[in-house]
């Protein structure tokens, strides 16, 4: 239980900005959850800090923070919310109030909820911390019911999660094959909490966290080619891949993209459609996007 000033953060953000605005405010955060509200276009992200009893300078740092993802996403700036909450185990009661996820097979959860996965269940448990990516978004969710539908037909051997966050799409084709898998990303503090959360789930032997920008790591190159990339990341980042993906996918290969919008998705086709990858399937879940890309057999 933390003993500091315990604050908690809150700000009504249209339904498709969440992942901006929480990652802008979940750094050194002790937690962080969101709602859907009844409008259903909006959601309250909340934010748990410690910090010292001083609330103006929190806020300013707050507020910075949010003008700067507000920007970045050409919206206002979100009215915050900054109150000091009595003396108790908030970071407990928070996550207890994180239902598991669901997707296909995988059953995504807390500490709170281990040992409860349903029988037959691929029960992985995850603490996003600062990285992005613990199965509650469209995105991530879309890329696990993408794999799960993959692996009733087929078998991978040597895949790829390219901008990892926290490991889940790593961790579940682990979970699935049992084969060694590269999870990369830029982010160092993603491959730490990677890292840790492959430990967690006992399939430290078969994943690989690794600090790289894009391909530019010779250990992605080393390991390459691969016969499934999941890049669950942005847009534009997944267009200007694109050439080098290709590259690095092995003959007969399947290549699955998230973290797009549903009207990115025609750019995003036409990308990899120049590098001779059309799409298989594509799933839809919320303003989200998931593809599912190959190379068409002669």
């Amino acid at each position: 239980m933390s003993t500091g000033t315990i604050w908690r953060a809150t700000v009504v953000v249209p339904a498709l900005a969440v992942p901006a605005f929480e990652d802008a405010l979940a750094e050194e955060a002790l937690a962080s959850s969101c709602f859907e509200r009844p409008d259903s276009r909006h959601w309250s992200v909340e934010v748990l800090f410690e910090a010292p009893a001083n609330r103006l300078e929190l806020q300013s740092e707050l507020l910075t923070r949010l003008a700067r993802a507000a920007a970045g996403l050409e919206l206002p700036a979100p009215r915050l919310s900054l109150a000091r909450l009595p003396d108790r185990d908030w970071v407990s009661a928070s996550q207890r109030a994180l239902p598991p996820v669901r997707a296909g097979r995988f059953f995504i959860h807390g500490a709170h909820d281990r040992g409860r996965a349903p029988s037959g269940a691929l029960a992985l448990e995850v603490d996003a911390g600062r990285a992005f990516g613990n199965g509650r978004h469209e995105t991530t969710n879309g890329c696990l019911l993408t794999l799960d539908h993959l692996a009733k037909t087929r078998r991978f051997h040597r895949p790829l999660d390219l901008g990892c966050g926290a490991g889940v799409l790593a961790l579940a084709m682990a979970r699935l094959w049992r084969v060694p898998v590269v999870a990369s990303d830029i982010d160092p503090w993603a491959v730490a909490v990677a890292r840790a959360n492959c430990r967690k789930n006992h399939l430290h032997p078969w994943v690989r966290p690794v600090l790289a920008d894009g391909f530019a790591g010779q250990c992605l190159s080393t390991s390459a080619p691969y016969d499934l990339i999941m890049a669950n990341i942005l847009a534009r980042p997944l267009q200007r891949l694109a050439p080098a993906i290709a590259a690095h996918l092995a003959p007969g290969g399947r290549v699955v993209l998230s973290g797009l919008l549903a009207n990115q998705e025609a750019q995003v086709r036409a990308a990899y459609r120049a590098q001779g990858l059309c799409l298989v399937h594509r799933r839809r879940l919320g303003g989200w996007v998931t593809l599912e890309l190959a190379v068409p057999a002669r």
